[in-house]
């Protein structure tokens, strides 16, 4: 027993499962669940299972949930619950999203939010595009194939047999049978999802986003016009949630929008994404509508927008008294056994049984902390601050001594980095401030000879806005690098914004640095000519972007915006030195250092042309389709 104890304890010393879970980000939603308590606020995850319930059984069309708390009670933790429950379901399409980085484009955001969820892998590796794709085939041709029937073996024989005609076939077979669909080109690329070599073009395409001329011939699909991408966007969004609706329940979920960003018409992000969802609700062939937030943001500024009673008639839509669900705050019980769940699956992880189910609190301690009525978020900061084997804290109370370590939130962000990180390099905004914080933390140093004095701004009128993130000025202002990261693939906006980091004069910068990944199209011919002269002509640099470089400064980057972590910016910063995360980063050295002129090798290629697999074995000769035919 006592080498037991011993294992145990050491376990504790070098683990701890409580560090880093203060907040709940994005990718965790969609990641693994956290330890839960389904009793606890099981009001407000029930009310969302029982909308879900009475529009599958058609007693209502679409049902609108708000749910308000204060900081940290948890409204992430049970979005968490909510998918993960729908998940296991698969009763419903789980749409969320949490980031408003243009409100005056939140249509053309929410077609990005609503794609990017479809995208999102369920069970085995099989996106929720893939299913409805899958459905779509089996209703309207009578078929009864698996979802991995057809991305394994039947789509691929198909592509062989017959070439890329057959989606077009596909296509004919669907909209004959659903003529209330209206789009046909949304039908064909959902089919194209099918297709593993396809997939990732087709779901790029759906998000609005510019395919090559080749991928767009190759695959019959029409670039999207940019002229009014907004208008566009809502439209097409309308669309993509009619069709899927008739095989899964939308569950859309808009969390965190306790924001002070506000948009040119002077609407905060609280009422535009109020707004949003007046116009789902009323334009939902069915659907299930949440919202989270603080009950200020519900008081304050959903109440004051003009029309502010329909507003709300359609965000609360299923409260008789037209008030949002409210969270509750913990109560003894509640402490106890959230920290039982949270012991018990670590200690099962790592294969260890305690003297007890606590260890290594005290029950009665603990009894005596869910007396203040804590959040759930100050009852797992309080056991990360406590979960020690000797010295511990058991007065109940937080701990007087603060130690403000910035290692564990580190590490639990740059595992969550890890976990979304095909993603995340796709996200220019958190790259961009990423980039942004490692410049600022070397303020005072000197790196590849340039003295660091100041990270700014770039001064630009509306129209040039949003293109180059940022310049470093250094050796006394001889220096000013500007520096945009990229990472688009249709030709028109990287043209754009090429053209942008070549007016030296114009945003005064001495030289321009690219941050991309991938190749530029070849047939971009804007972007081509302005590379050529950003690189051969103006001294400039295309610095390649990899994932071992910008993963810790992502992370660390997603440790400095979280307020809950309490940490202040002197201890990111010292911990950022400390262990030499943006002095010692490939990235950072190779912005700061001489351009060399020539593009970066082995570049992400996005301009293949398609393929069809030409060597499959044929294992679905007893598969009729009827499609002789095609050629």
């Amino acid at each position: 027993m006592a080498d037991t104890r011993c294992s145990i304890d050491e376990l504790i010393r070098n683990k701890n499962p409580f560090a880093g879970h203060i907040v709940v980000r994005a990718a965790q939603i969609w990641g693994k669940s956290f330890p839960d308590v389904p009793s606890i606020n099981c009001h407000a995850s029930n009310a969302v299972f029982d909308a879900v319930e009475k529009v599958r059984k058609g007693q209502r069309e679409t049902v609108s949930i708000t749910i308000t708390a204060e900081k940290g009670l948890g409204k992430s933790h049970i979005i968490s619950r909510i998918r993960h429950r729908l998940q296991a379901e698969n009763s419903a399409l789980f749409i969320y999203m949490s980031k408003y980085d243009n409100l005056n484009q939140i249509h053309y955001q929410f077609l990005q939010t609503v794609t990017a969820s479809l995208r999102a892998f369920r069970i085995q590796n099989v996106m929720q595009w893939q299913e409805i794709a899958a459905a779509l085939l089996n209703e309207t041709s009578k078929w009864n194939y698996t979802l991995q029937q057809y991305i394994s073996s039947i789509y691929p024989n198909w592509l062989s047999r017959y070439s890329t005609k057959i989606v077009d076939k596909l296509t004919e077979v669907v909209i004959q049978a659903k003529p209330e669909i209206t789009n046909p080109y949304l039908v064909k690329a959902i089919l194209w999802t099918l297709s593993s070599v396809h997939a990732n073009y087709a779901n790029y395409w759906l998000s609005g986003l510019e395919l090559t001329p080749a991928q767009a011939e190759v695959m019959g699909l029409p670039n999207p016009k940019t002229e009014d991408r907004e208008a566009e966007a809502l439209k097409f969004v309308r669309q993509i949630l009619e069709l899927t609706s008739d095989y899964r329940i939308p569950v859309i979920c808009f969390d965190e929008l306790d924001i002070v960003d506000m948009a040119d018409n002077g609407f905060t992000a609280p009422q535009v994404v109020a707004s949003l969802a007046k116009d789902l609700y009323n334009n939902l062939k069915r659907g299930v509508l949440l919202l989270a937030m603080y009950p200020d943001t519900w008081n304050y500024q959903i109440r004051s927008l003009p029309q502010a009673e329909a507003v709300i008639d359609r965000l609360v839509s299923e409260q008789s008294d037209r008030q949002p669900i409210v969270l509750k705050y913990l109560n003894s019980d509640d402490v106890v056994a959230v920290v039982n769940q949270w012991l018990k699956e670590f200690y099962e992880e790592n294969q260890q049984t305690p003297t007890h189910s606590l260890y290594p609190f005290n029950e009665d301690k603990l009894r005596e902390l869910g007396k203040s009525k804590p959040t759930i978020r100050a009852l797992l900061k309080w056991c990360a601050e406590n979960f020690v084997v000797s010295e511990l804290n058991v007065s109940g109370k937080p701990s007087k001594k603060e130690t403000h370590s910035v290692e564990p939130y580190f590490q639990q962000e740059l595992a969550n980095v890890e976990a979304s990180i095909d993603a995340l390099l796709d996200d220019e905004v958190a790259i961009a401030k990423a980039l942004r914080l490692a410049f600022n933390s070397l303020i005072g140093e000197t790196v590849e000879k340039v003295s660091i004095e100041a990270v700014e701004e770039v001064k630009a009128s509306s129209a040039d806005q949003g293109y180059i993130d940022f310049k470093i000025i250094g050796n006394k202002g001889k220096v000013k690098i500007g520096v945009d990261t990229i990472q688009q693939t249709g030709g028109r906006y990287v043209g754009a914004a090429l053209k942008r980091l070549i007016e030296y004069k114009k945003f005064d910068i001495t030289r321009g640095c690219l941050v991309r990944s991938k190749q530029i199209n070849s047939g971009a011919a804007v972007a081509k000519d302005c590379l050529k002269k950003l690189l051969q002509e103006k001294g400039g640099e295309w610095v390649k972007l990899q994932s071992q470089d910008i993963k810790p400064l992502l992370a660390i980057s997603f440790v400095y915006d979280c307020e809950s972590y309490e940490l202040t910016k002197e201890e990111v910063f010292d911990f950022i030195k400390q262990n030499k995360l943006a002095i010692n980063n490939a990235l950072i050295r190779e912005i700061l250092s001489d351009p060399c002129g020539q593009e970066p090798d082995n570049l992400t290629d996005d301009d293949l042309p398609m393929r069809i697999p030409q060597s499959l074995s044929d294992s679905t000769d007893d598969i009729d389709i009827n499609l002789a035919t095609v050629s």
